[in-house]
C-alpha cells in the first residue's frame, strides 16, 4: 500500500470543483485558487501535475473571475446548478477510466455525504484512488469514502500557495459549454456563446441530468473466482443469532454447503468459520457438531456480536495480506458494519462476500463478489447431498 501511495505523489490529480457549493470567498483574490491547492497538496507530498475543472452557472460568474481562473489553467464548465453533482460525476467515471491508478482526485463540494457517497465507496471499493475533499460546510456524518485528508474551503485557500505549473497545453480548451458541446478558448467568445439565442435554445432541448447516475447500481451477481483469489484463504464470520441453523438441519452441513458454494464460483481456498452467538442459548448437539467440522465457537452477548465480528474481520484481514476473501453471514451488516467494511475494503483490496435470512431492500454500499439468501445456501447443498445418497442407495439396490 505504500508503494502505491508513494507512486501516486508524483501521479495525476484531477480536481472537480462545484463553484457554487464553494465560491472564492470575498476578499481572496481568484488567482489564489490554483496555488492554494497545489499548496495544500504539496504540503502533502504530492507534487504531480494538477488538473483543475470548475462547475457551475458560469452565466451568473463575473467575467473578471472566469479571466483569472483561466489565467492559471483552470478549466470553466458552463452547467445549471442543479445538474453539477451529476456531471461532475460523470467526469469523474470517465477520468477514472482513462487514468488508472496511481493518481489522485479532489472533490471540492458540500454534497459528499447526500450525493456522491454511496456509489463513489462503491467505485472505492473496486479501484482505489487517493481522494481529497474540500467543503465550505463540514458533512454532519461519517462519509463511506475514505479520504486521505479534507480541508475547509476558505482555511485552504488562505493556506500555502505553490508556484503554478506551466499549463500553456491546458489552455486550449479552457472555456466549455456542457449543453452545446462546445469548447471556447477566451472569456469573450464564452460570454458571448452563452448570451445567444442559439444556447438558450440548447438549455431547453438539451437538459442535462439533474440526478446522480449510478455506475454501480448493477454490480449485484454472483462472479466467477479471479485467478488471484480462486485458491487464496477465505475466513467467515457468521452471526448465528440472525442467521440460525434452520430447523431439522444437520448442523455438520454448515462448512460443506458454504465450501460448497465457494466451489460453485471457482474458490477452492482453506476456509476459516467462526460462529459468535449467545452459545447459553445453543443446543449442545450443535456446538458439537460444528466444533466437529472445525468451526470455531465464540460467545457473545447480542448487542456485542456486531463488535466483535468485525473485530474478528480487522483481526483477520491485518494477519492475513491480499488477495484473500472475507464473508459475512448477518443480517443487520448494512446497517451497522457496512460503512466500517466499506472503508476497509478502500484501505486494503479484499473479497467480500455476504449471506443474510432475508434480501435488503437496497443495494450495500459494501461491494460483495457473492451474495446468498442463507436458508437457500444450506438448503441447496443439503438437496444436493441427499440426492447424492438416495442415487448412491439406487445402486446399491441394483447391485443386489
Amino acid at each position: 500500500m505504500s508503494g502505491k501511495n508513494d507512486a501516486a505523489k508524483t501521479g495525476k490529480i484531477a480536481v472537480w470543483w462545484d463553484m457554487k457549493d464553494c465560491p472564492v470567498p470575498e476578499g481572496i483574490d481568484d488567482h489564489r485558487v490554483r496555488p492554494s491547492i497545489e499548496g495544500a497538496f504539496k504540503e502533502q507530498g504530492y507534487s504531480g501535475p494538477v488538473s483543475i475543472t470548475a462547475y457551475g452557472d458560469q452565466k451568473q460568474t463575473p467575467e473578471h473571475v472566469l479571466r483569472a481562473l483561466s489565467s492559471t489553467g483552470v478549466a470553466v464548465v458552463h452547467i445549471g446548478s442543479e445538474s453539477t453533482c451529476a456531471v461532475m460525476y460523470l467526469d469523474m467515471v470517465k477520468w477514472r477510466e482513462d487514468n488508472p491508478p496511481p493518481a489522485t482526485m479532489m472533490i471540492i463540494t458540500n454534497q459528499m455525504l447526500d450525493v456522491f457517497n454511496w456509489d463513489l465507496a462503491r467505485l472505492q471499493q473496486r479501484t482505489s484512488y487517493n481522494i481529497f475533499l474540500a467543503y465550505s460546510i463540514r458533512p454532519v456524518a461519517a462519509l463511506f469514502v475514505y479520504t486521505r485528508k479534507e480541508w475547509l474551503w476558505e482555511k485552504l485557500l488562505h493556506g500555502t500557495t505553490s508556484t503554478s505549473v506551466d499549463t500553456a497545453g491546458e489552455l486550449s480548451t479552457v472555456f466549455h459549454c456542457e449543453f452545446c458541446s462546445l469548447d471556447c478558448q477566451s472569456v469573450k467568445s464564452f460570454k458571448k456563446h452563452l448570451s445567444t439565442k442559439k444556447h438558450a435554445i440548447e438549455e431547453v432541448l438539451n437538459p442535462q441530468p439533474t440526478q446522480l447516475i449510478s455506475v454501480t447500481k448493477r454490480w449485484g451477481k454472483n462472479y466467477a473466482a479471479t485467478p488471484e483469489y480462486a485458491t487464496a484463504k477465505i475466513h467467515v464470520s457468521w452471526d448465528m443469532s440472525e442467521c440460525p441453523i434452520p430447523d431439522g438441519y444437520d448442523a455438520r452441513r454448515v462448512r460443506p454447503s458454504l465450501e460448497g458454494a465457494f466451489k460453485e464460483l471457482g474458490y477452492s481456498g482453506p476456509v476459516s468459520i467462526t460462529a459468535f452467538g449467545d452459545h447459553k442459548q445453543t443446543p449442545e448437539r450443535h456446538l458439537h457438531a460444528l466444533s466437529s467440522t472445525g468451526i470455531d465457537v465464540a460467545h457473545a452477548l447480542p448487542e456485542f456480536i456486531y463488535s466483535r465480528m468485525f473485530d474478528d474481520l480487522k483481526q483477520w484481514r491485518d494477519n492475513n495480506p491480499t488477495p484473500t476473501t472475507m464473508m459475512i453471514i448477518s443480517d443487520g451488516a448494512e446497517i451497522l458494519l457496512g460503512g466500517c467494511l466499506a472503508r476497509l475494503k478502500q484501505l486494503k483490496k479484499y473479497n467480500l462476500f455476504w449471506a443474510y435470512s432475508f434480501r435488503p431492500w437496497k443495494m450495500s454500499v459494501m461491494l460483495t463478489s457473492a451474495e446468498w439468501l442463507w436458508d437457500s445456501l444450506l438448503a441447496e447443498r443439503m438437496f444436493s447431498r441427499e440426492q447424492a445418497v438416495e442415487e448412491s442407495c439406487l445402486v446399491e439396490v441394483e447391485k443386489l
